[in-house]
């Protein structure tokens, strides 16, 4: 990838994560933390983490990537000719404010700024911005350097050429990044996970089923397809016409389970995921990605069985 200098502004877990990330792909990092005595274990922990991801084959050149990494005295040194600036400040919305002003600030005209918050939406964080257009948020699953999901989610001014170089620069480092259309509380991750952990806390609350249970449920069950399929394909597979097929056999189901107020599946809406579907996977290939399915799962058990083993 074409060289590129990052800027990132806290240098807590997510900071040096980040760092970590963007130095192995072959950026060019400078990371400023407000605190000197976290800026002077930065480079123990970076160097640590870096030879660690090397170890395990996460990482091709750990003293290349660390060489890469420079651990800024104030936030204008590390800020000056950068690409791309990322924020890493506690989570709180008038402290990122704040942060994102003085970033906003120093950051050269070109440079796209990005929040790492996992919660507070982007309209609210950059509201007040001067260059409000080149803002979003880039929030990242922890610890990021071992999940490559990263969220990109736009303010309603975000100019569409910030989310592309954002999108564009996370795919070259790696990660896998998700495109929101719009914002949302929670953005998609969260609300999903919310959704499980709600579900899952009615269950123990209401004593269908003890912790450990409920915990298997996912470890074991669905967890298992999850890790390399979401919802939308796990489904798309279980039927032997595909999602629609799958919808229309279970949506009462699932609509009486969700409650009294809950609505099944309207065509509309089971007709417009099974369009998407059908653009990432035609109903030909359903039987080979069933297939393919399978062989994943059976590599996932093997794997599964030996890390028992290990810890037996």
């Amino acid at each position: 990838m074409e060289t590129t200098t990052v800027a990132l502004i806290g240098g807590g877990l997510i900071g040096y994560s980040w760092a970590a990330i963007f130095a192995r792909a072959g950026c060019h990092v400078r990371i400023y933390d407000a605190s000197e005595e976290q800026r002077e274990r930065l480079p123990e922990l970076l160097k640590a983490q870096l030879e660690e991801l090397e170890s395990v084959g996460l990482a091709e050149d750990a003293a290349g990537a660390f060489a890469r990494i420079s651990v800024s005295e104030s936030m204008a040194v590390a800020i000056e000719g950068a690409d791309h600036v990322q924020e890493n400040g506690p989570e709180r919305l008038e402290v990122k404010q704040e942060l994102l002003k003085e970033v906003d600030s120093l950051a050269d005209a070109a440079a796209t700024i990005a929040s790492s918050t996992s919660a507070l939406l982007p309209s609210a964080l950059s509201e007040r911005l001067a260059g409000r257009h080149r803002f979003l948020v880039a929030h990242p699953v922890n610890p990021p350097h071992l999940i490559p999901v990263v969220e990109l989610c736009p303010a309603p001014w975000t100019e569409e050429g910030a989310m592309e170089k954002v999108r564009a620069l996370m795919q070259a480092i790696g990660q896998k990044p998700l495109v929101m259309k719009r914002e949302i509380d929670g953005f998609i991750l969260n609300r999903l996970q919310g959704a499980l952990l709600r579900e899952a806390f009615s269950l123990v609350d209401q004593d269908y089923a003890r912790v450990e249970d409920v915990d298997a449920a996912v470890s074991d069950g669905l967890g298992l397809r999850w890790s390399f399929m979401g919802p939308f394909e796990t489904i798309d597979l279980n039927a032997p016409d595909g999602l629609a097929d799958y919808g229309r056999r279970y949506r009462e189901m699932y609509a009486k389970m969700a409650g009294s107020e809950a609505k099944p599946w309207s065509d509309d809406l089971l007709a417009k995921a099974e369009t998407q579907r059908r653009e990432i996977l035609p109903a030909g290939k359903l039987p080979d990605r069933q297939r393919w399915r399978d062989a994943r799962l059976q590599a996932l058990a093997l794997h599964k069985r030996d890390q028992d083993d290990r810890e037996r």
